[in-house]
């Protein structure tokens, strides 16, 4: 009896970049595919992150795709950081230039998948109560795309606009003549802060961890250096996939404490004056010692006392937690923004916010009342949106089951009892520690030669080896371990939300290594998976 063949030959969750450019490279392959989106539009992260100051924190000239020369040539990035709507054209160009939008179905929801091993494909349920089959699932998710919703008491009581960062709405907010509340004070918050600022009649910025932020010196693109870029692109794209986070970062040397403290300084001044995340790669040893660590750390607090007048408030603002440990965040006039008169810092790192009433934010049994409440708390890293899938694999093994102790996954890539299920930046992948186009690019054109290898061997099942898995894991771990971002509580750890198991998300391992893992796993007939 023959088999009845899927509906597609792959369903892909997802149609920000990742999504988009897993899209292009199946159909150079002749694959057929469908592609679900909740948006509207396309551009993932991009498309929804539509707040007050929303601007990529890596260089654009380098955020972006390189699969194509052509693409490359001809789009024109007016900004050095570009904002949230530029980055959404660019996405949307993308989409047209390629003819990708007739594989895409906007505005659905993937409620679940699950693998029917009878049949050897994944039953995908949407919620227009749609169901699709498709021999390989590939989760485009996102690592930052699982919004988190504080649980705050009295939070739904509260009487005025309520807003979250990364749901913002179509047409913007405007703050003019009113009262704001902005819990949060990651990249986010540092964004939009500044920027609401300027229109609010006054500012409560709730602050539970001071964060190291960098001016990220945004300027328009002058045409002579986007000229040389284009013409050089080749060799800076090969000097960047030689370095720790996929983008070209020169290194100063190879320890801070091997200088004098004079020529650190200058070297810190020259980076704090270029602006943007050049700074986190002066010295090698910021991760592995707390004395190199701390000569940065204090560098960058010294830095924030001189720009704020208020002393107390310089104080509160100076991070307390190693240089890194969390992300590094890059920002406009952050911290000239408290020296406004209509800014103020509260404090809720001892004295946390007892709850939301229908006035205002409550904290130490005050209440400030505000006309709009701002959440700027962020998402559920890594692997939240995968999880909040209802996702099923081999003998209806859930996946957030599996992942209720912490993630485990091979390479970041597949996950053992989930045949034919490929995960894009997903737990255990450099991911969020890099630039994530280019992280993004090798993760497809990795599953894009896997597919097609199987195609060639006649194999139509490939998952990973239980054992791979562990020692992948384990290793992951031993190496997050090992670096200064283990001395604190991050998302790059799942601290942020409550519940959650404390794990490393992503691999410190650095991309160049990761890269030669993968490689050598494919050249060696995808040794740690399965094929049947």
């Amino acid at each position: 009896m023959t088999k009845k063949a899927p509906d597609f030959d792959a369903v892909v969750v997802g149609a920000g970049f990742a999504g988009m450019y897993m899209l292009y490279r199946l159909r150079e392959l002749g694959l057929s595919v469908r592609v679900f989106e909740t948006g509207a539009d396309v551009g993932g992260t991009w498309y929804w992150n539509r707040y007050p100051g929303a601007r990529v924190d890596t260089e654009t000239m380098f955020y972006s795709y390189q699969f194509s020369e052509e693409l490359q040539q001809e789009w024109d990035w007016p900004e050095r950081y570009p904002s949230q709507a530029d980055l959404h054209k660019y996405a949307c160009h993308v989409a047209d230039r390629f003819e990708l939008r007739p594989d895409i179905q906007f505005e659905t929801r993937v409620d679940s998948t699950a693998w029917d091993e009878e049949a050897g494909f994944w039953r995908v349920e949407t919620g227009d109560g749609a169901s699709t089959t498709a021999r390989y699932c590939i989760m485009a998710t996102g690592c930052l795309s699982a919004v988190n919703y504080p649980e705050f008491d009295g939070l739904d009581d509260f009487a005025g606009e309520t807003y979250h960062t990364a749901h913002w709405p179509d047409g913007g907010v405007n703050f003019t003549g009113k009262r704001v509340a902005v819990i949060g004070t990651g990249s986010s918050g540092v964004q939009s802060i500044p920027v609401i600022a300027e229109q609010a009649a006054a500012l409560h910025v709730f602050q539970r961890t001071a964060n190291y932020v960098i001016p990220s010196r945004n300027r328009p693109m002058e045409p002579e250096e986007v000229a040389e870029i284009r013409a050089n692109y080749p060799e800076l794209r090969a000097r960047a996939k030689k370095s720790f986070s996929g983008n070209y970062f020169p290194v100063a040397g190879p320890s801070a404490l091997a200088i004098s403290k004079e020529e650190r300084d200058r070297e810190y001044e020259a980076r704090w004056a270029h602006g943007g995340l050049v700074f986190m790669a002066a010295y090698a040893d910021f991760q592995t010692s707390d004395a190199a660590n701390e000569t940065a750390s204090e560098f960058i607090r010294n830095k924030i006392r001189g720009i704020v007048d208020d002393p107390e408030i310089g104080e509160l603002l100076a991070p307390k937690q190693a240089f890194l440990c969390k992300r590094l965040c890059v920002g406009t006039d952050y911290y000239e923004t408290y020296n406004r008169d209509n800014v103020s810092l509260i404090d809720i790192s001892e004295r946390p916010i007892d709850r939301i009433t229908p006035e205002g934010v409550c904290v130490d049994g005050q209440v400030y009342e505000v006309d709009v409440l701002v959440l700027a708390t962020g998402f559920d890293a890594v692997t939240g949106a995968l999880k909040r899938i209802d996702i099923k694999g081999m003998d209806d093994l859930k996946l957030r089951d599996k992942w209720e102790d912490g993630p485990r996954a091979y390479l970041g890539l597949g996950v053992a009892g989930f045949p034919n299920l490929f995960m894009i930046t997903g737990p255990g992948s450099p991911s969020v520690l890099t630039n994530m186009i280019p992280s993004i690019e090798q993760h497809v054109d990795w599953i894009t030669a896997c597919i097609e290898h199987m195609r060639s061997h006649d194999k139509i099942r490939i998952e990973p080896e239980a054992e791979a898995e562990k020692s992948w894991v384990n290793h992951v771990n031993e190496v997050g371990d090992l670096s200064l971002r283990a001395t604190c509580q991050s998302w790059y750890f799942g601290s942020n939300i409550p519940g959650k198991a404390r794990v490393v998300l992503p691999y410190s391992g650095g991309f160049p290594v990761y890269v030669r893992k993968c490689d050598e796993v494919a050249a060696n007939g995808y040794t740690g998976f399965a094929l049947d």
